[in-house]
């Protein structure tokens, strides 16, 4: 589980976070939505340990991100997976290459142990056959499951997802979502997804925070979100003629639904 208590971020006098309330849950899909420009990019960076809050805590099952020593950080990213907005797999790689690398860089396995770890994660999303392939030569959905293999490589207990749909067709953003869901609840992973896809919030949204001007405006999950009362979810999640003819429907349907 992942806490974080009255998190803080200025940038040249204008405050980006103020005083962030929130928890991600361990085994749960855990997703930061919000407008461009809400914070919550600085939010996820700053989990990460890419930005350093101006005050408060983010707490790793207890350990205070910003109070740590580089020693402790360093073993605490050991225990994080990253999925990239672009997967920023390494071209010159053969998707096997791509899912060693961090068993190589960052384990004392043996070159055996590590091919078995690697070829495993590739199985598990899917990816059998692959295996020689460069990342030139196979679609940007595969791209995204090499990516996802490479980011649970070192079995984390902590994955974090900037915008994994973002570039994708719908049905191939359908099969991520999954695949997270499934790794999330299968090793009872801690996962934050940063996210604008609708589709992914309402698919797999177990736990959804939504940053609005740096504030934490709203808090529940994808059965709660049709219903909210906030108006300023309402206008980001409804944006599209799509999602606002889905809230119509569901609100006449439960109308017209006896009461017991």
């Amino acid at each position: 589980m992942i806490e974080i208590r009255n998190l803080k971020k200025s940038f040249d006098g204008r405050t980006v976070l103020h005083g962030i309330d929130a928890t991600f849950e361990t085994g749960k899909t855990n997703l930061i939505i919000g407008q461009s420009g809400s914070g919550k990019t600085v939010l996820m960076k700053s989990l990460v340990g890419l930005i350093q809050p101006d005050s408060g805590e983010i707490l790793f099952d207890g350990r205070n991100l910003p109070t740590m020593t580089s020693e402790q950080i360093s073993d605490l990213r050991k225990e994080i997976g990253m999925l990239f907005q672009g997967s920023a797999l390494f071209d010159s790689e053969t998707v096997l290459g791509n899912v060693l690398f961090p068993l190589m860089m960052f384990t004392d396995k043996s070159h055996e142990e590590q091919m078995e770890r690697a070829l495993f994660c590739l199985e598990r999303v899917k990816l059998t056959g692959a295996e020689k392939k460069y990342p030139s030569e196979i679609s940007g959905g595969m791209q995204k499951r090499v990516a996802i293999a490479r980011a649970i490589a070192l079995n984390p207990r902590y994955l974090f997802c900037d915008e994994p749909n973002s570039g994708l067709d719908p049905r191939t953003s359908i099969v991520i979502d999954e695949l997270l869901s499934d790794i999330t609840h299968e090793y009872g992973i801690t996962t934050v997804i940063n996210t604008h896809d609708m589709n992914s919030v309402l698919g797999i949204g177990e736990n959804i925070i939504f940053i609005k001007d740096g504030y934490r405006e709203w808090v529940g999950d994808m059965t709660q979100i049709y219903n909210t009362g906030n108006e300023a979810l309402n206008d980001f999640v409804f944006a599209t003629r799509l999602f606002k003819q889905v809230r119509d429907y569901v609100a006449t349907h439960e109308s017209r639904t006896p009461q017991r």
